[in-house]
């Protein structure tokens, strides 16, 4: 027996209400540029609209003009989707309960998670948006997630409750320690002072 080895998310979709209030969520509020369009091939009621949400990948919306926008929450049930969290600078982070608040948008506030920054509210279909920002950046040649499992380690190590900002820092010197090579035998901390 072998695994089905994925290499990342493909596309995400979801079952809109009509075509302009997913435009108008998607991009009017997120920023994704509208790329794509065309009928949903499995259904010619609907109509399937992508949107980029700044990666290349692919946010789709199945959209039909006799379906409303309902606000109430999305089902959070065992098996169901809980939300959605996108990306966002800690400069763009900085703006976002400013711009929420502006449009008139209940939201939760800034929520700190020790390795990110995060904020929630729902789109016009009760489905639990995220806005995270991360409070570091990997070292050249590694991504987030390795940073990610390598300051988990240092964390469960420490019997720390959750990953905070010490352990970030602490992941990427040793990832910056095993993945960069240095001339020098001995590279421990040092006082040159």
């Amino acid at each position: 027996m072998r695994k089905i080895q994925v290499q990342g998310v493909h596309h995400i979709t979801i079952v809109g209400a009509d075509r302009q209030t997913s435009i108008d969520f998607w991009e009017g509020i997120l920023g994704m540029p509208f790329i794509f369009d065309q009928p949903n091939l499995d259904n010619p009621r609907e109509g399937h609209i992508y949107f980029d949400p700044g990666d290349g990948r692919l946010i789709t919306i199945f959209t039909n003009e006799d379906r409303k926008p309902d606000p109430t929450r999305t089902s959070t049930e065992q098996g169901s989707v809980h939300h959605l969290a996108f990306s966002v600078s800690q400069a763009t982070f900085r703006q976002v309960v400013k711009r929420l608040d502006d449009r008139g948008i209940k939201h939760s506030g800034p929520k700190d998670r020790g390795f990110m920054d995060s904020i929630y509210f729902e789109d016009p279909l009760g489905l639990l948006i995220e806005l995270a920002s991360y409070r570091f950046e990997p070292p050249e040649g590694c991504r987030h997630a390795d940073v990610m499992i390598e300051a988990h380690r240092i964390r469960v190590a420490r019997g720390d409750y959750n990953i905070q900002e010490e352990h970030l820092a602490d992941a990427i010197e040793r990832l910056v320690e095993r993945s960069q090579q240095s001339l020098s035998a001995d590279r421990s901390p040092r006082n040159p002072y």
